[in-house]
């Protein structure tokens, strides 16, 4: 069963870009935001829901945003409302998709979940990891990964950019993410090849990948109000074949302390709580 065209775009789209992008734009700024108390903020908690939930013949969606994001009214709307209106497209999608085809052909109804979770609440900075699985057919279902930085005091999103200094080496941050990756491909798998950066080595599909394409968000700590380091999310196929699963790297704050802007460092302290390799 072919999908329409136009559900074919959305799905292209994902809902990380759709989410994350409704939240702020200008993620580009690094300007050192306005001292503010150390601890966790001090807004009026947020009155959105938590969840949502939709289920009829041609679709099932969920949303689960976790309770920490309450603390951030701003963002607690933004990804709600965000999540909530690419649902009901995906949802508007399928029943397109189906009616175009002449029925369901016996499928189960399409499905997506998008889930928000691993909250890092420091004096400045809240963060998220985020997952958006999709099954509209075949042998399995695919998952986006993706992150949520927020400025607490600025009431916008950041990026990575924001977190590293001006002049940073990105490159060596690279090298340690591919390093720290091939630690885990060989805990799953103590004959997994070598991974490298660049283009794959001949006779393999799969590198390291860079920074550019990878999620990054904030990794939570062992210090209770601190970032332990940062955390990259690496999806299905993107390091290895489907049957492989993700991987959620952490680095520690004290391997990449140098690279961390100024503005942010204070935010990082401790050490990421060890967690199994397939997370």
């Amino acid at each position: 069963m072919s999908l329409s065209r136009s559900f074919k775009a959305a799905i292209l789209l994902g809902a990380a870009v759709s989410v994350l992008a409704a939240c702020n734009r200008g993620e580009e700024e690094t300007a050192a935001p306005p001292a503010i108390p150390a601890g966790p903020s001090a807004a009026p908690a947020s009155t959105a829901p938590l969840a949502y939930e939709s289920e009829n013949a041609f679709a099932n969606v969920k949303l689960t945003l976790p309770e920490a994001v309450k603390g951030q009214p701003d963002l607690h709307k933004a990804l709600y409302d965000a999540s909530v209106k690419d649902l009901q497209t995906f949802v508007e999608g399928a029943q397109a998709d189906r009616t175009e085809a002449g029925g369901d052909g016996g499928l189960p109804p399409y499905e997506k979940q998008v889930t928000f979770d691993t909250p890092v609440d420091t004096g400045k900075l809240f963060g998220l990891t985020t997952s958006a699985y999709e099954f509209t057919g075949g042998a399995h279902g695919n998952t986006a990964y993706s992150t949520v930085l927020w400025d607490k005091a600025l009431k916008r999103r950041i990026d990575l950019n924001a977190l590293l200094r001006p002049g940073a080496d990105r490159a060596a941050l690279d090298r340690m993410l591919c390093a720290a990756l091939n630690v885990e491909k060989k805990v799953r798998d103590p004959q997994a090849a070598v991974l490298t950066l660049g283009e794959p080595k001949p006779g393999s599909y799969w590198s390291c990948p860079g920074l550019a394409e990878t999620a990054v968000g904030l990794a939570p700590s062992t210090t209770p109000g601190k970032a332990g380091g940062l955390t990259f999310l690496i999806g299905p196929y993107v390091a290895g074949p489907y049957a492989e699963g993700a991987y959620r790297i952490d680095l520690p704050q004290a391997q990449i302390r140098a690279l961390l802007n100024p503005a942010y460092a204070d935010e990082f302290a401790g050490a990421p709580p060890k967690r199994p390799a397939t997370t």
